[in-house]
């Protein structure tokens, strides 16, 4: 079914229907209640995972005879009415989940005394809630996460909630939930606990307690909450069928424990980003052998892997990233756990030869690698690896060719910057998208194919030649950094082509020629490096073509900073009349890599890392042989961060449009022939922190000390003969245009060229006569 539901169909209906199941189809429109409250005997409704929209009318209060109602998963908005749910006071079971409600729940709420299933995830409700949920002493499940609840919330109101089994609460910044103000024994057993991100026990820290009497427990997520103390061995000791633990993000200390018999519930076990100490147990494998995710980066756990980690058959996922763990990968591991295809070693300090054809890789989509000591070649062990998606072996030991790149058909993501690489970039990528091979040794002309890249990083290394063509045939990139390479020759013109570029980093290279004016068409960028090489004659006046960060409303395209691969478990179950998810952990983070782009600002190398690339901006062409004068379009590029045309043959004078950069952060012309004055208007450029214009022919006095010119010295005028004023030494005279001379006679009369009138006109007039006379005697001796 689809489209908005007809008063016709539903009056074709029999009238006497107890249940009415419309879950997951196109439906629209507002909620079709005043149809429905003819059916007097309707008993359980199931309106979810449709597209309606608008409220919840008040006439919902109509349905008296409802004992469940599920409006989940569709586009329904506004505050819940004040009456309409109060009068429904047999409803044991309501899910309002995934909408985008808002405002307080009712205080009438209360009258809901027989809710058994109440789940009211993932809205925007606010205010508290305290004062409902300790009436509904029938609850079995109570899913409230992913709200604005404010205020504290003390579990020990539900203490005496018999029936409870289930409670997530998590993913609420704005609300306190505390288990520790009060002595309290529950009378219930949950199955699931649920408190990830929601201030749990802020002033303690402590783990609850309460958990201590709790023996039935499948689920507990206490994640992202700082919670300190020794890590809670006993919760998998007292609850043998425990198959998820979350404690990732808090502050736990001590050493991990394993149980004294084996395990075979827990399946999901993440004690990531804590202070846990010491060696992980040799035998983890035999008692924790049904394991499928493990995660215990972000520690301080050191020692060898275990050999007995072959144990667990059903091992899918394992982040030891971020330890200090050292030695060799066992063999066993990739051996015995035949259903690994997520491994994250990063950042500790393993060594050997992990890619070596002693390791079968066949089914590992994920290999995460680097800041490690791992050395040897990379064998074709990679490209019989015909799953693997993402590859990182950074900043390694590693050498060899990277030929095998082109047989490994769904390889998206390659990170292998700072190795011993060398040879040549083969021409067929594959299905490569982000490539970054920088800091090693390939050399050679890059290859003259196209490929599906997004994002090439090949900085310093020996790539050699004219940039190809085809290279750049590709509509998807958005990042060229080829930065600090022996490359030669123009621009070419493919480069317009890249009508989604963003970074381009040409830098320190030998490429020659004019900047050509179709450079212009990468209307997109906003990071653009062309210093040191060889590029001559003027800059193109149509550079304002260029966003450099300014974009309208519609043409916004955000870098993809993140690659992640996101790996989701959860489980369903069935509460009353509906299919109810009681958990659902989705590991989004735990193969994440940020790009990062080095750009020349504020005189030094910075890096910007991640969304800070989306607000960075900046144009360097310095240490060329550019020549003419500064195009004033320059100064259209109100959005630009960092400038720097420094060490080139430029002239004329400063635009005083540079006035118009609003968001300039750093501006250096320095080292070129700029004359003429500094404009007094730059004093407008509010967030200037460095600047430069040393060494030109500048005169004239120098900008007023005030607003951020009252933070830069000398250097930043040194080298302009006839430029004077603070910071300088050199003083100006009153007419401000000459440095005064600094010498023992300096006259106290600032006027050079003052004359004194009352004996001008005697000196004159002896002059003159004395010429007259001399001019006579003259021709008489050349008459005789």
């Amino acid at each position: 079914m689809d489209g908005p539901i007809s008063s016709n169909e539903l009056d074709s209906l029999n009238k006497n229907l107890e249940v009415l199941i419309l879950r997951r189809n196109c439906l629209t429109g507002p909620l079709p209640i005043q149809d429905l409250i003819s059916f007097k005997n309707l008993k359980v409704l199931d309106l979810s995972k449709n597209n309606f929209k608008g409220s919840v009318p008040q006439i919902i209060g109509l349905m008296s005879s409802l004992s469940a109602l599920s409006l989940a998963e569709n586009n329904l908005t506004g505050f819940l009415p004040s009456k309409g749910f109060c009068e429904l006071k047999g409803l044991q079971e309501l899910d309002l989940s995934q909408n985008a409600f808002e405002g307080p729940l009712p205080h009438c709420f209360t009258n809901l005394s027989s809710i058994k299933v109440l789940d009211l995830s993932m809205n925007q409700f606010k205010g508290d809630i305290s004062f409902i949920i300790s009436n509904f002493t029938s609850l079995q499940y109570m899913s409230l996460k992913d709200n604005e609840f404010e205020g504290k919330l003390s579990l020990s109101l539900l203490a005496n909630h018999s029936e409870l089994e289930i409670i997530e609460l998590g993913n609420m910044g704005k609300m306190d939930v505390e288990t520790e103000n009060s002595n309290w024994t529950p009378n219930f057993q949950l199955k699931v606990l649920q408190l990830s991100n929601c201030n749990l026990n802020k002033l303690s820290g402590n783990i609850p307690t309460f958990l201590s009497h709790q023996y039935r427990l499948k689920v507990v997520d206490l994640s992202h909450n700082n919670l300190r103390g020794n890590f809670p061995n006993w919760l998998l000791q007292k609850n043998a069928g425990l198959e998820v633990l979350n404690l990732r993000n808090n502050s736990l200390v001590g050493q991990l424990s394993l149980p004294p018999h084996q395990n075979n519930s827990i399946c999901w076990y993440d004690l990531s980003n804590n202070q846990l100490t010491g060696q992980v147990g040799e035998d983890i494998g035999r008692k924790l052998p049904s394991i499928e995710y493990l995660n215990l980066s972000r520690n301080y756990f050191d020692g060898t892997i275990p050999s007995s980690f072959c144990n667990m058959s059903n091992l899918g996922q394992l982040d030891l990233s971020f330890n200090f763990f050292y030695g060799e990968i066992p063999k066993e591991l990739i051996a015995g756990c035949i259903d690994l295809y997520a491994l994250k070693v990063s950042n500790n300090k393993f060594e050997g030869e992990i890619l070596a054809t002693t390791f079968n890789l066949t089914n590992i989509n994920y290999l995460s690698l680097e800041d490690n000591h791992f050395s040897g070649t990379v064998s074709n062990v990679i490209a019989r690896s015909s799953f693997m998606r993402m590859l990182d072996i950074s900043n390694n030991n590693i050498s060899g060719e990277v030929s095998w790149i082109s047989n490994m058909t769904q390889l998206s993501t390659v990170l292998m910057y700072n190795n011993f690489l060398r040879g040549r970039l083969p021409c067929q990528l594959g299905e490569t998208y982000f490539l970054d091979i920088s800091h090693n040794s390939l050399s050679g002309p890059l290859p003259s194919c196209s490929n599906n890249l997004g994002y090439i990083v090949l900085q310093g290394n020996k790539f050699t030649g004219p940039i190809p063509y085809a290279f750049l045939n590709s509509s998807y990139l958005l990042t060229l950094h080829m930065r600090d390479n022996l490359l030669s020759g123009t621009i070419p013109n493919s480069l317009q082509a890249l009508s989604n570029l963003r970074v381009l980093l040409l830098g320190s290279n030998q490429l020659n020629g004019s900047i050509p004016n179709h450079i212009c068409n990468l209307n997109k960028v906003s990071l653009m490096d062309l210093s040191h090489n060889k590029f001559s004659g003027i800059i193109p006046r149509c550079i304002n073509n260029i966003s450099f960060g300014k974009f309208g409303m519609y043409d916004q395209i955000y870098i993809l900073t993140n690659f992640y691969f996101e790996v989701e478990k959860s489980t369903t179950c069935t509460y009353g009349n509906f299919l109810v998810r009681i958990h659902d952990y989705a590991n989004v983070a735990e193969y994440t890599k940020l790009v990062e782009v080095e750009f020349v600002t504020k005189g030094r190398p910075r890096s910007y890392v991640g969304n800070i690339i989306n607000y960075m901006s900046g144009l360097d062409l310095s240490c060329n042989n550019l020549t003419g004068e500064i195009p004033h379009e320059i100064g259209d590029l109100g959005s630009l961060h960092a400038a720097n045309l420094s060490h080139n043959h430029l002239k004329g004078s400063i635009p005083k449009i540079f006035s118009h950069l609003s968001q300039i952060e750093s501006l250096d012309l320095s080292y070129n022939r700029l004359s003429g004055e500094i404009p007094s208007e730059l004093l407008n450029l509010h967030f200037l922190e460095v600047f430069s214009v040393a060494y030109n022919n500048l005169s004239g006095k120098t900008p007023e000390i005030k607003a951020q010119f009252g933070t830069f010295d000398r250097s930043s005028y040194e080298g302009n003969l006839y430029l004077c004023g603070l910071p300088l030494e050199n003083k100006c005279s009153s007419i401000g245009e000459s440095p005064k001379s600094s010498s023992s006679s300096e006259v106290k009369d600032t006027k050079w060229y003052k004359i004194d009138i009352a004996d001008f006109y005697p000196t004159f007039i002896a002059s003159y006569i004395m010429f007259f006379l001399v001019s006579i005697a003259v021709l008489y001796m050349n008459l005789s």
